[in-house]
């Protein structure tokens, strides 16, 4: 119920951005990829004693990191550079060789995804004469991540609603028609993740990702 519930809520204000998009012209949408990690985290088991995870982001890897967002630029005046997007990323942890001895488990990930939906507002900063825009941004949203853990209890492969992140982002993009555009940045987010696993069990942890994202952008 509660993974339904964010599951409306998040189309909802989908389609308010493209409703905004319709009236306002200013919309644009994005795709990236790029190079995603996480540093170790404490993980909290209810039926077991807690343990430090040493994550890996394993970017590339099949399924890769990627992310979608539309983004909806506020038209004329006071508010003209300011924005809001709604965005998506298909994060992924696997915990380490290490973690899983510590553990005493075989597997345990949170992989196809760790995945995040943030509604961010936007700032840029237009360089007069330049094709180049600095901007930042800040936001919230939910993970519902696909909970992988194997050990001696039994096994857990789902997909559940995990809890609040937080989001930031700063980048430079480069414009190079007027529909298209490039873009480089940083994002970092914040994850706190309670979820069930066998047993009747719970395990809590929160996860900080980190990502260097290379994308392109159609302003529609």
């Amino acid at each position: 119920m509660i993974l339904r519930n964010a599951i409306h809520t998040a189309a909802l204000l989908a389609g308010c951005l493209f409703v905004s998009a319709a009236q306002a012209g200013d919309f644009e949408i994005s795709g990236y990829g790029g190079w995603q990690s996480a540093p170790h985290s404490h993980v909290d088991v209810s039926d077991q004693p807690g343990f430090g995870a040493g994550w890996e982001g394993k970017s590339f890897a099949s399924p890769p990191y990627w992310g979608i967002r539309g983004t909806y630029w506020f038209d004329g005046g006071a508010l003209s550079n300011l924005g809001i997007s709604l965005d998506y990323t298909h994060d992924k942890v696997y915990a380490d060789d290490e973690t899983m001895a510590k553990a005493g488990w075989s597997h345990f990930e949170f992989t196809d995804g760790l995945n995040i939906l943030t509604l961010n507002a936007l700032y840029r900063f237009p360089l007069q004469d330049l094709p180049i825009t600095p901007y930042v941004g800040a936001g919230v949203g939910i993970n519902v991540p696909h909970v992988e853990v194997t050990r001696p209890s039994g096994k857990t492969f789902d997909y559940q609603f995990g809890g609040a992140t937080i989001q930031a982002q700063a980048g430079v993009s480069y414009r190079f028609t007027d529909n298209w555009s490039a873009f480089l940045e940083y994002k970092g987010t914040y994850n706190w993740i309670d979820v069930d696993i066998d047993s009747n069990a719970s395990l809590k942890t929160d996860i900080i990702t980190h990502a260097v994202n290379f994308g392109v952008s159609y302003k529609f």
